[in-house]
């Protein structure tokens, strides 16, 4: 290892503890996983002792794996920096999907010492015929930011990959790289196995947490408003930095900050850019670059630049509204300082009131080392569906063999022969019910029992479709005279019509017609143009951050409010007068009359997701006593159910509700379990072949994507009812969306609570954002402030 001393002397650095642990640990030739703050040299604990491993390359060696593409190119300048400061000969490649089909060719010719790719590229590397032969000296696999793979069917495919790669050379050394989560030695073993080691820097990040308080606290809150009222306060702190990182937590807020801020400080215009994953590669890698030279100094960005990109001149994070997650945030506010001992600042700018609570119970969180877990999942059938085709695709394989390597994974430990059986007959013969349509029958088995695809057509089709991101149909946004911008959702799309104009990339644009696929725009000059909107936007609190947030109420009833609780005063004022604050061991009721109708909210203080399983409960057994109809509404603080008849609240206290509620019979006879699991099956139809999602610039409509999705949902439930595919998207349902593990641990807290029910005469503070939450669905022609400023006045 002395060429990496050499090299870090020279350049001012010295080795921290972790680095030189890992180090040692790779010399004995152990996997593992590595967890450090951001910044602080992870890429390097683990590229350095690589490179020396074979100072001489021959071939592929690594194969370094990134969920996100703009940290591909970090890692690969981060490669090139060490290889040219140690007087190395390897080269590095970069293959993601943003890779032309020029660059993919030459690298299957010659492979690359380093590759650098991503999960969804590593099963292309399996489905190439003689991959294993085009990477025989490989020696090391790294899984770079692990806790953003782990939990997600992405992180289910890479494990698979590994356990291929694994089989292919036993001596092979897998390392992952994690910022820091709440099951670290879980994260360990499915990345690198049992015998993994976790090595962990001894760095404490120091994180400040600065608030940006509104001049005047509105006692009637409600969720999206304030944050851009707030530009003001946030255009000094920009200019008191170099550079800053913006981060919201949509595209469409991205968009809507790029334009109000430059509306406010028109200086900003050519120091102010955008980065979010719809805008073209061409323009994200501009924006990086740009920041990272010094060009810009400002950028409006999402989850796109969550990860370890290096922005070494960042020195300032400003977050509207709560990220909903302490490991988010902390990810966040490492970008900057983003180096050892470096203070990380981040300006929270509440998107309402009452998010200042949660600027208390985040940098609380961070003071305490509290972060969530990534659990891994379990038994998704659609992803080895397409791992089993992605094998026979390439060289074929033999049904014991894989099982036997696929029993090694975590996702499929406790998988049985009658299972793998299931998911074979499925792509050989399409199974019971679809068995009679070629199309189906993906897979054959040859004289050798080995299964294997040999139709070009199927085999082109699959190549195009591995990967688990099934997202809506996206279109290309393009000028009618000029480049590519990026890409915007269909739905968005279809309801405009040519000479409308929408915000895109920080432009307005007008639509001048779409055309096989792609929506082709020239510049507009209209300021009162449509801000884009993306589905998915909204993130359910955290378990953790629920029970943070939960303490921080808890001070607030105690009268304990200093920094940002003191400032809440007025509301909390109000919130006591008309109703009540509760105690951690109290769950407060809120019942009451307005010209809508009768109103009743609880507040767990649980997340918008396990709120809305409760209000489905509580609604359905309320309805089943008196025949009564609801409409619900949440948010992460409560619920409200709503009647135009009165609700028998009496009898809901008396009967106990909470005690008599059974959560997985409660929960399916509460929520539309068959509509939900039928949307739910789209995504798994595409993941397993059911259905294929079109060629290259040709995507299947997203309507079209449903239907045939749909069709098939609706067959399997009529003809074949334990289909394991159809099994999983209810199993889908209830563990992910509803949360039903955690739902039952909500409930079994709030059967041990007082129940506090108080009737208002007025919608209180609590109650003000969740209404405005409803009104947002179906608010007629009169603007949405408008209406609520009337309410306010009320």
């Amino acid at each position: 290892m002395q060429p990496a001393y050499d090299w870090m002397a020279s350049k001012g650095w010295q080795p921290q503890p972790f680095q030189r642990a890992t180090w040692e640990a790779y010399a004995k030739g152990k996997s593992g996983l590595v967890n450090a703050p951001t910044g602080s040299g992870k890429t390097y604990a683990l590229l350095l002792p690589a490179l020396l491993r074979k100072p001489k390359p021959t071939g592929l060696h690594i194969i370094w794996i990134t969920p996100i593409r703009a940290l591909a190119r970090e890692i690969q300048q981060s490669a090139e920096r060490a290889i040219e400061g140690m007087n190395l000969a390897w080269t590095v490649g970069v293959r993601t999907g943003d890779t032309s089909a020029s660059e993919r060719a030459k690298m299957r010719k010659k492979p690359p010492n380093i590759l650098i790719t991503t999960p969804e590229s590593s099963h292309l590397i399996l489905a190439q015929k003689n991959h294993q032969q085009w990477m025989k000296g490989c020696h090391t696999i790294v899984v770079d930011e692990w806790h953003e793979l782990l939990g997600s069917k992405r992180g289910v495919q890479m494990e698979l990959a590994l356990n291929r790669f694994k089989a292919y050379f036993p001596e092979l050394q897998v390392w992952g790289i994690s910022a820091t989560i709440g099951n670290l030695q879980q994260a360990c073993e499915v990345v690198a196995g049992k015998e993994g080691v976790l090595i962990r820097a001894n760095i404490k990040k120091s994180i400040d947490v600065r608030s940006v308080l509104p001049d005047e606290i509105e006692v009637l809150p409600w969720a999206g408003h304030l944050g851009t009222k707030l530009i003001t306060k946030v255009l000094p702190i920009i200019h008191q930095s170099k550079t800053t990182l913006l981060f919201t937590n949509t595209r469409a807020q991205a968009e809507i900050w790029y334009q109000q801020l430059l509306e406010a400080d028109p200086s900003l215009a050519g120091r102010m850019a955008m980065h979010h994953g719809s805008i073209s590669r061409d323009i994200r890698h501009w924006v990086e670059e740009a920041l990272y030279r010094g060009d810009i100094s400002v950028v409006i960005c999402t989850s796109s630049l969550d990860l370890g990109v290096d922005f070494r001149p960042v020195d300032t994070i400003i977050q509207v509204g709560s990220p909903k997650g302490v490991s988010r945030f902390v990810q966040r506010a490492g970008r900057s300082g983003h180096q050892p001992d470096a203070l990380s600042v981040i300006h929270f700018v509440p998107t309402h009131s009452l998010e200042l609570v949660e600027a208390v119970a985040l940098r609380e969180a961070v003071a305490d080392d509290i972060r969530e877990d990534r659990l891994p999942l379990r038994n998704a059938w659609d992803v080895l569906v397409q791992y089993l085709v992605t094998l026979a695709v390439s060289d074929g394989f033999y049904p014991n063999e894989v099982f036997a390597q696929v029993q090694l994974t975590h996702a499929y430990a406790g998988i049985t022969p009658e299972m793998f059986e299931a998911c074979l007959v499925f792509i050989s013969q399409g199974g019971t019910t679809l068995g009679e349509y070629d199309e189906f029958r993906r897979v054959e088995i040859n004289a050798e029992g080995k299964y294997v695809v040999n139709s070009r057509k199927t085999a082109m089709r699959h190549r195009m479709s591995i990967g688990t991101i099934v997202s809506d149909a996206m279109l290309r946004v393009k000028f009618v005279k000029g480049g590519h911008i990026g890409t915007i959702e269909e739905w968005f799309v279809a309801r405009l019509k040519p000479g409308d104009s929408f915000w895109f990339a920080g432009r307005s644009l007008e639509l001048v017609r779409i055309k096989n696929m792609e929506v082709q725009v020239k510049l507009s000059k209209s300021k009162n143009a449509t801000i884009p909107s993306w589905m998915g936007g909204r993130m359910p609190l955290s378990a953790k951050m629920g029970a943070a947030l939960r303490e921080q109420m808890q001070r607030v009833h105690q009268g304990i409010r200093p920094d940002e609780l003191g400032a809440l005063n007025p509301l909390w004022h109000l919130q006591a007068e008309r109703s009540h604050l509760p105690a951690e061991n109290e769950l407060l009721m809120e019942y009451f009359q307005t010209r809508e109708g009768y109103h009743l909210c609880c507040y767990p203080f649980e997340g918008r997701n396990i709120h809305e399983g409760l209000a489905a409960m509580l609604a359905h057994h309320l309805s089943m006593e008196r025949g009564q109809t609801f409409s619900i509404a949440m948010n992460d603080y409560g619920f409200e159910l709503l009647s135009d008849q009165e609700i028998p609240i009496q009898e809901v206290l008396e009967t106990l509700v909470f005690e008599r509620m059974d959560v997985s019979s409660d929960l399916e006879a509460g929520i539309n379990a068959g509509e939900m699991a039928r949307r739910t099956f789209r995504d798994i139809a595409a993941i397993s072949g059911l259905v294929f999602q079109g060629y290259p610039g040709k995507p299947v409509k997203d309507r079209h994507l449903q239907a045939s999705s749909g069709l098939l949902f609706g067959v399997l439930q009529e003809y074949e009812p334990e289909h394991f595919l159809l099994k999983q998207a209810y199993r889908e349902v209830y563990d992910n969306y509803m949360e039903s593990e955690r739902m039952q641990q909500v409930v079994a807290r709030l059967r041990t609570l007082e129940v506090v029910l108080t009737h208002p005469e007025k919608p209180t503070p609590f109650a003000f954002p969740i209404m405005v939450d409803r009104l947002r669905e179906r608010v007629s022609t009169e603007s949405l402030e408008a209406r609520i400023k009337r309410m306010q006045l009320s």
